[in-house]
C-alpha cells in the first residue's frame, strides 16, 4: 500500500470520526426538543380534558338554573292567579254584601220621588178654597225643597258607586233590563216601545242591580192597528 493510499484511507476515517462526533453533540438537543414537543402534547391534552369537563360542569350548572327558573316561573304564574282569584271573590263578596243596602237605598230613592210627584199633583177643591190652597202650598215649600236636596243626595251616593239610572223610555222593551208590568194599545207608537216607567232601573257598573218596571206598547202602529 502506497503513501498515497494511506492518507486517502486516513482522511476517511478522520472524516467519519469527526462526523461521529458531531453526531453525538447534536442528539441531545435534538432530544431535549422531541422531549419538549411530547410535554406540550402532554399539556395540550389535559388542557383539552379540563375544559370538557369544565363545560359539562358548566352545562349542568345552566341546566339545574333552567330548572329552578321554569320552577320560579311556575310559581309566579301560580301566585298571579291565585292572587286575581282573590281578588275577584273580594269584589264579588264586596258586592254581595253592598247590594242588599243600595237596594234599600234605591227603594228610599223612589219614595222620595213619589213624594216629590204626589206633592205637586193637582187638588180638586172649590174655586173659593183656592186661596187657602196657595197659602198652604208656600208654606210647604220649605219642606219640598228639603226633600229635593236629600234625593240629590242619594243620587250622588249612588254615582259615587257607579250606579246609574236606566234609560228605557221612548226605547224598545228589552227583558234583560226591564219587566213589562203592563201593557197598553197605542195607534201612533210602535209595537214593543216603552211608554212610561213605573219604577226606575239600575246598572252597578256593568251589571244589573235593578230591573226596570215599565209599561209597553201592544199592537201599536207596528201592527197596523189603528183602534
Amino acid at each position: 500500500m502506497d503513501e498515497t493510499t494511506k492518507e486517502t484511507l486516513l482522511g476517511q476515517f478522520r472524516a467519519y470520526l469527526d462526523g461521529f462526533d458531531e453526531g453525538r453533540e447534536e442528539g441531545p438537543e435534538k432530544a431535549g426538543e422531541e422531549a419538549d414537543l411530547f410535554s406540550v402534547f402532554v399539556e395540550l391534552a389535559g388542557l383539552r380534558n379540563e375544559v370538557r369537563t369544565e363545560s359539562r360542569l358548566v352545562k349542568d350548572a345552566l341546566e339545574q338554573f333552567r330548572g329552578v327558573f321554569d320552577t320560579l316561573q311556575a310559581s309566579h304564574a301560580a301566585m298571579e292567579a291565585d292572587l286575581s282569584r282573590a281578588r275577584a271573590d273580594t269584589r264579588e263578596h264586596g258586592r254581595a254584601v253592598l247590594r242588599p243596602l243600595l237596594l234599600d237605598i234605591l227603594d228610599l230613592r223612589d219614595r222620595l220621588a213619589a213624594g216629590l210627584r204626589s206633592g205637586g199633583a193637582a187638588v180638586h177643591q172649590p174655586r173659593w178654597f183656592e186661596s187657602f190652597r196657595l197659602k198652604a202650598k208656600a208654606e210647604a215649600e220649605p219642606w219640598r225643597e228639603g226633600l229635593i236636596m236629600t234625593l240629590r243626595r242619594l243620587d250622588r251616593l249612588l254615582a259615587d258607586r257607579r250606579i246609574v239610572a236606566i234609560d228605557t223610555v221612548g226605547r224598545p222593551f228589552d227583558p234583560r233590563l226591564a219587566r213589562a208590568i203592563a201593557t197598553i194599545q197605542d195607534p201612533v207608537a210602535e209595537e214593543g216601545i216603552v211608554v212610561e216607567e213605573l219604577r226606575p232601573g239600575f246598572m252597578w257598573e256593568d251589571e244589573l242591580l235593578r230591573a226596570a218596571e215599565v209599561t209597553v206598547v201592544k199592537g201599536g202602529a207596528g201592527n197596523g192597528d189603528k183602534t
